[in-house]
């Protein structure tokens, strides 16, 4: 697990207060640990991902919370394939 300050410093670029946002938001996972977040491997991937939709797709942040939806969606559905 991973404090978020270990995950900013991870990520060129990411600013604290946009990771707190987006866990705010819902678009990332953290656990509460005392004052601190946690990050698990999964939720530190998910930030790589919405990192990349945001610099190498120019995606904004309007769009974001549509497009983290689809694809949670699609991996919903191929678990559920893959179950059957």
């Amino acid at each position: 697990m991973m404090t978020l300050e270990v995950v900013c410093a991870r990520f060129q670029g990411l600013a604290p207060e946009d990771l707190r946002g987006w866990v705010a938001a819902g678009y990332v996972r953290a656990d509460p640990e005392g004052e601190a977040l946690v990050f698990q491997e999964i939720d530190v991937a998910r930030v790589a991902l919405i990192l990349e939709l945001r610099e190498t797709l120019a995606l904004e942040e309007e769009a974001l919370a549509l497009v983290l939806s689809l694809l949670d969606q699609i991996y919903a559905l191929r678990r559920q394939i893959g179950a059957a």
